[in-house]
């Protein structure tokens, strides 16, 4: 006899691509002017930086997740 398995498990996905997937489907559901709102802070940037000796050097890079 198996365990239950969740559906996105059993979907091939992972529970974070699983909940992103259901938190865009709410953000696009929403009504102007709260869409606007939500889908700013759906934007997600970070740098990446070199570390010598235990310390982090100037950003080399910047990215915007939803532009790769």
């Amino acid at each position: 006899m198996s365990a239950a398995v969740p559906f996105w498990r059993s979907a091939g996905m992972t529970y974070i691509t699983y909940s992103n997937i259901c938190a865009s489907l709410v953000r696009n559901c929403l009504k102007e002017p709260h869409k606007t709102d939500v889908l700013d802070h759906e934007k997600v940037h970070f740098s990446v930086s070199k570390w010598d000796n235990g310390v982090p050097q100037k950003p080399s890079q910047y990215f915007n997740l939803n532009s790769i």
